[in-house]
């Protein structure tokens, strides 16, 4: 998760999300245990966190979010020189479990925009701080 001035991502040259003002860029990738009872509490989490200006959080000043599906973060690169995405949930897991964080950030009244789950996609944004954080189901 980053807190962005700005953010877009692409697919094919077209714009297919992005924050219409600052707000939050969420990456997300989903393992072999995620339900969607942890894309909900993850959501509320996201929503809550207060890492905005003025110690805010988004659900404080309804910042946007722009959420884009990535299942790299899971990559394991231990070993050799190539990475292993064994620990990603295959797309038929991944995809409804990225949908129910989605929803679970819209039912809370957010503004959502996101990626297309499995396209090329480029992400650009402007982080601001720069504030990065990694948030995890544990």
């Amino acid at each position: 998760m980053q807190r962005a001035a700005e953010a877009e991502v692409r697919v094919a040259g077209e714009v297919v999300g992005r924050l219409p003002e600052p707000g939050l860029v969420v990456l997300v990738g989903a393992t072999h245990s995620d339900t969607p009872a942890i894309a909900d509490r993850l959501a509320d989490k996201v929503w809550k966190l207060r890492i905005l200006a003025d110690e805010k959080s988004a659900s404080d000043i309804g910042a946007p979010l722009l959420v884009v599906s990535q299942f790299t973060l899971y990559a394991d690169t231990r070993k050799g020189r190539r990475p292993s995405w064994s620990a990603a949930a295959p797309g038929a897991v991944s995809e409804p479990l990225v949908e129910s964080f989605v929803a679970a950030l819209r039912t809370r009244g957010a503004h959502v925009e996101t990626g297309i789950f499995g396209a090329d996609m480029q992400v650009a944004l402007v982080n601001d701080g720069p504030v990065t954080l990694v948030l995890d189901a544990d």
